[in-house]
C-alpha cells in the first residue's frame, strides 16, 4: 500500500515487527486486497434496504420512509448534544456582530469565493479549483493522480500528485465552516445550496475507495468532522433534503468504516492516529442511529486515552518535537473535552490533566507578540478553522482553556477573546472569558525538561524579552516531524520576534527545499564542517540523529542559565561535539557560548536567521545590528560575536511563516577557521528606540575568556572560565561563569552573578566565599538592601556591597521561580 515505500522489499518492512503489528498489517492488507478485487461490500454505496441494516433496529424496520424519518429525527433531537453555539443561533450572530463587527464582511467574501471554487490554502492565495470543483487536481502544479484504488496511489511522489497536501486541504472541506457562518449571518440559502452541491459532487467524484482522497485515514477523519459541522450549520436549511441527508449518512458510514479498518496504529501513531480516533468519536457520539456507533465511540475514546498518555509528556510538551503538532493535539483535546462533557464521557478523569499540561506548555512558549515559534514541522492545517488568526498564533486554545479551567494565567496570555471560544462554548463561554480577570503567570522562565524546551524571559509584558532554546530529543518514532535544530534558539527582543525558526515550507517538492528547511544551517545554531547535526534519509526519515544532553539549567529573578551538549558531529573525522551555554542577564542581554570540542580543523559557522521585517546591517567583521519598527520607534538587537579567525557576513534567506508560504529575510553567518577546539562567544543585546551600541570588547584573562561591556552609566565584566581559578583585571573567581556590574560613578559593584564556584573577588575584596561550590548565586543592590538569591542555603559569606541589610532567597536549579525563605544574613 502507498503508506509504505514501494521501493522497500517486503522482508525489510517486516523485520523487527511485533506479532500484534503483523496481525494488524495483515488484516489491513487483506481488507485492501478485497477492495481491489471487488469483493468487499464497502467499495460501493449501499442501496437503501442494505443501508437500513447497518442502522439500529428501529430504523431498519422502515426502509421505505427512511430518508425523511432520519432527517426529521436529526432536526428535532436534543440528544446527543453538539456544541452549545448550535442551540443559540440568534444570540451567536448578535454576539459575533457586536464583538467583531468586521468579521461578517470577511466571512461572506470568503464564502462567495468558495462558491466559485476559489480558496486560500497552505500559504497560497486565490487557488482556483474550478467550478465545478475538481477534487483531484493540484492547481499549483497541474498534477492529477489517477483514479485508482487508494492503496495503489503513491501520493508522496510529486510526479504523481504534485503537492498532495493542496489536494487534501481542499478535500478536508473545512470551508464548510465558512459557508455555515455566512449562512447564519445572512440567511442566504445560496450558501446552503453550495454546501449541498459540493457534498453531492464530492460523493459522485469520489466513489468508495477510489482515488487519493481515501488514501489517508486522517484526511477521511478530518473530512468527517467537517461534514458533521456542516450538517449542524445547515440543519434546518431547505436545501438539505431527505435524499441528500440519506446519501451523506451513507458516506459518513463508509468513511467511518474506512477509518476503523485502517487506523494508523503502526503507520503513524502520532496525530494521524489521534485525529482518526477523534473522527470515530465524533461519528459514534453524534450519530447513534448507526448500529456500530457505540463501538466507534469506544474505539475512538480508547485510542485517544491510550495515545495521549504517550504523546503528552509529563511536562506538557508534545512527543514529536513540533510546536505546530502540539497545537493539533491541544485542539483535539479541547474538542474531546467539550464534546465529552456534553455527552457524559469521563473527560475530567481521563483527559483534563493532559489538556492542562498541553495548555501550560503552550502558555509558556507563547512569545510576547502572541506568536509561537515553529519548532519542528508545520503542516499548515488545523483541525477546524474556527477563527482567522495567523497560523502561528495558538492563543485561541488558551482563551478556551481559560474558560474551561477558570485559569487567570491562560486568560492573561490569551489577551483577547477568540471567536473559536464562541463556537465551542457558546455565548456563555465568551461572557465567562470577559468576566475572568487575567493574571500574569507566576513563573517567567521555565524548563520543560522532558521535551528539552527551555524558556528564558524577563516578564509577561508585550515588550518583554524572551528566548526559547531546544535542548531535547530529536523527536519520537522516526523523527518524521523533527528538524536538525539541536541547541537551536529563537529570540524575541522588546516584544519583537527577531531571531526566528525559518519554518517548514514543504513536505515533498522540491526535495532540496524540504532538506534545507530541516537542516542545521536553517536554524539559529552552529554547523561544523558545513554539515547538519542530523542527516535526513527521506522526507520523514533520518539517516543520522543528534542526541542532546542537558548539563545545567538554573533560573532566578536576576538571571537564567542553560547549558547542553549535542553529539551530532561525533560522526565526523575527527569527531566533534557541540556545547552551547546561554546566560540571560535579565534587564541586560544574553551571552551565548558555543564550544566545539575536536582535534580536527573543521570550519565552524554560527547561523542567525532574522524575521522578514527585520533589517540587518553588518558593522564590523564580528558585529551587526538588527533593527525594526518605524523611524520614531525603531528598536534594535545588537550582535557581537567573538571567535578567533572569524568573520561575519550578511546574506539573504527565506522564512516560511506557514506551510507553502515563503518570505525573503536577512541572515548572518559567522565563520571561524582553525584547528582543534574552537569557541564562539556571542552577545545579543536588546536596545530601545534610542539606539546606542554597548562598547563590548574582549580582554586578556588567565584561564578564561573575559569581556567588558561599557555603557554611559555602567561597566560590566564577564568571565567565562575553563575550570579552576580565573582572573581578568579587577575580577577573579573559581567559578565557571562570573559577571559583575559596577556603576561608572561608584567603586563597588551593584550586581553580580556567579555560577559553579566557591568564591568571587573584586579588586581583592571577597564578594562571595562558600564552603562548597555554589551552583548559582546572584545579588543586586536595591535601595538599602542587597537582594541575594542562591541555589542552596549553606555556609556562605556574602559582601553586603555597602547595603544596610542583606535579604536571601532560594532558587531551585530546575524551577522557574524563587521562593522566599524569610532569612536574613549579614
Amino acid at each position: 500500500m502507498s503508506r509504505d515505500s514501494h521501493a522497500t522489499p517486503l522482508w525489510t518492512k517486516l523485520r523487527g515487527r511485533s506479532v500484534a503489528e503483523l496481525r494488524v498489517r495483515a488484516r489491513q492488507w487483506l481488507a485492501a486486497w478485497s477492495e481491489r478485487a471487488g469483493i468487499s461490500p464497502e467499495i460501493r454505496v449501499p442501496p437503501d434496504e442494505t443501508f437500513a441494516s447497518v442502522l439500529t433496529a428501529g430504523w431498519a424496520a422502515s426502509p421505505s420512509s427512511l430518508a425523511a424519518a432520519l432527517l426529521r429525527d436529526f432536526r428535532a433531537r436534543t440528544t446527543p448534544r453538539f456544541f452549545a453555539a448550535f442551540g443559540q443561533r440568534t444570540d451567536v450572530v448578535a454576539t459575533l456582530r457586536s464583538r467583531w463587527p468586521d468579521l461578517e464582511r470577511r466571512v461572506v467574501a470568503k464564502a462567495e469565493r468558495a462558491r466559485r471554487g476559489q480558496f486560500d490554502f497552505l500559504g497560497r492565495s486565490h487557488l482556483d479549483f474550478g467550478d465545478p470543483v475538481d477534487w483531484h487536481r493540484d492547481p499549483a502544479s497541474g498534477a492529477r493522480p489517477r483514479d485508482w484504488h487508494w492503496s495503489r496511489i503513491d501520493h508522496l511522489n510529486p510526479k504523481v500528485a504534485g503537492d498532495y497536501k493542496l489536494i487534501w486541504e481542499l478535500n478536508r472541506q473545512q470551508y464548510f465552516i465558512t459557508l455555515g457562518k455566512a449562512y447564519w449571518y445572512t440567511g442566504d440559502e445560496r450558501y446552503a445550496a453550495t454546501f449541498v452541491e459540493h457534498l453531492m459532487d464530492w460523493m459522485g467524484a469520489n466513489p468508495p475507495k477510489s482515488g487519493m482522497n481515501w488514501a489517508s485515514s486522517l484526511e477521511v477523519a478530518f473530512r468527517v468532522i467537517s461534514w458533521i459541522w456542516g450538517l449542524y450549520f445547515f440543519r434546518t436549511a431547505p436545501s438539505l433534503t431527505p435524499a441528500v441527508f440519506l446519501q451523506v449518512l451513507k458516506f459518513l458510514y463508509l468513511q467511518g468504516r474506512h477509518i476503523e479498518t485502517y487506523p494508523s496504529t503502526y503507520y503513524s501513531p502520532n496525530t494521524h492516529l489521534t485525529g482518526e480516533a477523534l473522527g470515530l468519536l465524533y461519528l459514534g457520539t453524534l450519530f447513534p442511529e448507526f448500529s456500530c456507533a457505540r463501538r466507534w465511540q469506544r474505539t475512538g475514546w480508547a485510542i485517544l486515552v491510550e495515545q495521549l498518555e504517550k504523546h503528552v509528556r509529563p511536562d506538557g510538551s508534545y512527543f514529536e518535537q513540533s510546536t505546530y503538532y502540539h497545537c493539533y493535539t491541544t485542539d483535539f483535546c479541547l474538542h474531546l473535552s467539550v464534546l465529552g462533557q456534553l455527552n457524559g464521557l469521563p473527560v475530567e478523569a481521563a483527559i483534563h490533566e493532559r489538556l492542562r499540561r498541553l495548555l501550560d506548555h503552550l502558555m509558556h512558549i507563547t512569545q510576547p507578540d502572541g506568536r509561537t515559534p515553529l519548532v519542528g514541522d508545520d503542516d499548515g492545517g488545523r483541525l477546524l478553522s474556527l477563527d482567522e488568526r495567523a497560523s502561528d498564533d495558538f492563543r485561541a486554545a488558551l482563551a478556551t482553556g481559560a474558560v474551561l479551567f477558570n485559569r487567570r494565567d491562560y486568560r492573561y496570555v490569551a489577551s483577547d477573546a477568540a471567536e473559536e471560544t464562541v463556537w465551542l462554548l457558546g455565548c456563555a463561554g465568551l461572557r465567562a472569558f470577559d468576566e475572568l480577570q487575567g493574571e500574569a503567570p507566576r513563573a517567567t522562565s521555565r524548563a520543560f525538561a522532558d521535551g528539552g524546551y527551555y524558556v528564558m524571559r524577563d516578564g509577561w509584558a508585550k515588550d518583554a524579552n524572551s528566548l526559547l532554546v531546544d535542548g531535547g530529543p530529536h523527536g519520537a518514532l522516526n523523527g518524521g516531524h523533527a528538524h536538525a535544530d539541536a541547541l537551536g534558539l529563537s529570540l524575541v527582543a522588546r516584544g519583537k520576534a527577531v531571531l526566528v525558526d525559518p519554518g517548514t515550507y514543504t513536505y515533498t517538492s522540491p526535495v532540496e527545499r524540504r532538506d534545507h528547511f530541516r537542516s542545521t544551517a536553517a536554524h539559529n545554531t552552529v554547523t561544523v564542517a558545513d554539515q547538519s547535526s542530523s542527516v535526513p534519509g527521506g522526507p520523514f526519515n533520518w539517516r543520522h540523529v543528534a542526541q542532546s544532553s542537558l548539563i545545567a539549567w538554573t533560573s532566578g529573578v536576576q538571571c537564567d542559565y542553560f547549558e547542553a551538549m549535542q553529539d551530532g558531529y561525533a560522526r565526523l573525522t575527527p569527531p566533534a561535539r557541540h556545547y552551547r551555554a546561554v546566560l540571560f542577564l535579565k534587564g541586560a542581554y544574553w551571552v551565548v557560548r558555543d564550544r566545539i570540542v575536536t582535534d580536527g580543523d573543521h570550519d565552524i559557522a554560527l547561523h542567525l536567521h532574522f524575521a522578514p521585517d527585520v533589517a540587518l546591517e553588518i558593522l564590523h567583521p564580528n558585529r551587526a545590528v538588527a533593527k525594526w519598527g518605524s523611524d520614531s520607534t525603531r528598536d534594535a538587537l545588537q550582535i557581537a560575536v567573538f571567535g578567533r579567525e572569524g568573520v561575519m557576513k550578511g546574506g539573504q534567506g527565506s522564512v516560511s511563516k506557514s506551510y507553502g508560504e515563503l518570505s525573503s529575510a536577512r541572515t548572518a553567518v559567522f565563520i571561524a577557521r582553525g584547528h582543534g577546539q574552537r569557541e564562539l562567544v556571542s552577545f545579543l543585546v536588546p536596545q530601545d528606540g534610542d539606539y546606542h551600541a554597548l562598547d563590548i570588547h574582549e580582554r586578556p584573562a588567565i584561564n578564561a575568556r573575559s569581556f567588558m561591556a561599557v555603557d554611559g552609566g555602567f561597566e560590566d565584566v564577564l568571565l567565562a572560565g575553563g575550570g579552576g581559578a580565573a582572573a581578568s583585571g579587577d575580577l577573579s573567581t573559581d567559578a565557571g561563569w562570573a559577571w559583575v556590574r559596577r556603576p561608572r560613578d561608584g567603586e563597588l559593584p551593584s550586581e553580580f552573578v556567579m555560577l559553579g564556584g566557591r568564591w568571587l573577588s573584586w579588586r581583592g575584596r571577597r564578594l562571595v566565599q562558600a564552603d562548597a561550590p555554589m551552583r548559582y548565586i546572584a545579588a543586586r543592590v536595591q535601595g538599602s538592601e542587597l537582594r541575594v538569591e542562591a541555589d542552596a542555603v549553606r555556609a556562605c559569606d556574602v559582601d553586603s556591597l555597602g547595603a544596610a541589610r542583606v535579604v536571601l532567597t532560594r532558587v531551585s536549579s530546575v524551577a522557574a521561580d524563587t521562593a522566599a525563605l524569610a532569612a536574613e544574613v549579614g
